[in-house]
């Protein structure tokens, strides 16, 4: 979904979702550091790791909630970052999350919401690195910082040119 500080946010407010941690995935190199993932060749992407409750919230649920705040449209970035390690990506478990996330975006596509394709990849999950400590709840510990980026990025913003008045909810469609 581009900045894990967003969709960290972003997820850590949805009923049913226990536990988030930001950090890198799907990439080739062991251990990546912040300066690994944006200024070399390491393949990660920033990404969140959410533990969530299945009675509370489903994983279609959460492909949902996860859509509606992404652009799904522009390859290598998100908003006002740029770059793979912003690429939107899914990182699938099981064969069940495969599946679940393959129809999804199929389903999205298959709607002609968006003028072009969906660039979102569908991958599988890959050792998962947390990102360092001053990152984790980035929003809480430094809101103002975290505000001005987020205004500043237009993420709000866009979010609404694509997906109106739904994407701005935290609560999954029902």
């Amino acid at each position: 979904g581009g900045c894990f500080w967003g969709m960290e946010d972003l997820l850590r407010k949805i009923p049913g979702v226990l536990e988030t941690e930001v950090g890198y995935t799907g990439g080739h190199l062991e251990n990546p550091k912040y300066d690994d993932t944006h200024h070399s060749a390491s393949g990660h992407a920033e990404s969140v790791k959410v533990i969530y409750d299945p009675a509370k919230i489903s994983f279609e649920q959460l492909l949902d909630v996860y859509w509606h705040h992404i652009d799904p449209l522009t390859p290598n970035a998100a908003f006002c970052d740029h770059g793979p390690q912003y690429r939107s990506i899914i990182f699938y478990g099981d064969t069940a999350q495969q599946r679940a996330a393959e129809e999804s975006k199929r389903a999205l596509d298959d709607s002609h919401r968006f003028p072009t394709p969906i660039v979102t990849a569908i991958q599988p999950a890959t050792p998962f690195y947390p990102a360092e400590e001053y990152h984790q709840m980035f929003y809480k510990k430094n809101p103002a910082h975290y505000e001005a980026y987020r205004v500043g990025c237009r993420r709000d913003e866009r979010t609404r040119q694509l997906w109106g008045e739904v994407a701005m909810s935290k609560e999954p469609a029902k």
